[in-house]
């Protein structure tokens, strides 16, 4: 069985690097991206392939999937990690924010299934897991950008994991709350029930699991990863 191959985009740092390490001690050959040059020193670490860029610029995910093709002859899974959108007062934010954070979180995980699914069908199936976040649901103020556009996300994964199921193809979300590469506040860990952050090595580990063939009958879904932050049952 050929070792399988993932791509990880915004994984030169935080939760993005988590993952990456992650999926090479199971045993991953990496294709590594960000807009600095974090990705490129990490896969060398790893020894997988680093690419400066980002996921906004459709080019460069063409790039992406294109190289990594090329390099390793196959590819299993991807992870849509991004950046931050932007914040700012609900009626504030102006109509260029909303739209860069639509090229980030909704149109960069379209843009990538363009790109791969080809390619998965090809294979007899994939799998992707999209980094969201637990606002998506329960939104915040403080992220209006963010919760607004990844309950589209949301909406995007269960219409994409019905339509390519069929092709032994999944998709997922992924819904951290706080995690320890963000300031922590008293005030935000007394509304969290296990009282601390999320360590990003517990993130990439559901990463890996919903990736990973014991996955197999999970798709559509959005796992809440999130210290029990979100209130609905």
């Amino acid at each position: 069985m050929p070792k399988k191959v993932a791509i990880v985009t915004a994984a030169g740092k935080g939760v993005g690097a988590a993952i990456a390490r992650e999926l090479t001690a199971a045993g991953y050959s990496l294709s590594l991206l960000s807009n600095s040059g974090g990705a490129v020193e990490l896969a060398d670490e790893l020894g997988g392939m680093g690419m400066t860029g980002s996921v906004t610029n459709p080019d460069d995910l063409a790039k992406l999937v294109e190289s990594t093709l090329e390099r390793f002859g196959r590819i299993d899974a991807v992870v849509n990690n991004t950046g931050h959108p932007p914040k700012g007062d609900l009626l504030e934010i102006s109509d260029a924010d909303w739209r860069q954070g639509l090229d980030l979180l909704i149109l960069n995980v379209v843009r990538m299934a363009r790109l791969v699914t080809p390619v998965f069908a090809e294979q007899g199936g994939g799998a992707i897991v999209n980094i969201s976040t637990f606002s998506a649901f329960e939104p915040e103020l403080t992220f209006p950008v963010s919760s607004t556009l990844r309950s589209g996300l949301a909406s995007f994964t269960k219409l994409y994991a019905d339509r390519y199921a069929g092709a032994g193809i999944r998709m997922n979300n992924v819904l951290p709350g706080y995690m320890d590469n963000y300031p922590e506040s008293a005030e935000t860990l007394a509304k969290i029930p296990l009282n601390r952050y999320a360590q990003v090595e517990e993130v990439a580990k559901t990463v890996r699991f919903l990736l990973s063939d014991d996955a197999g009958y999970i798709t559509g879904q959005n796992i809440r990863v999130d210290g029990g932050i979100s209130r609905s049952v």
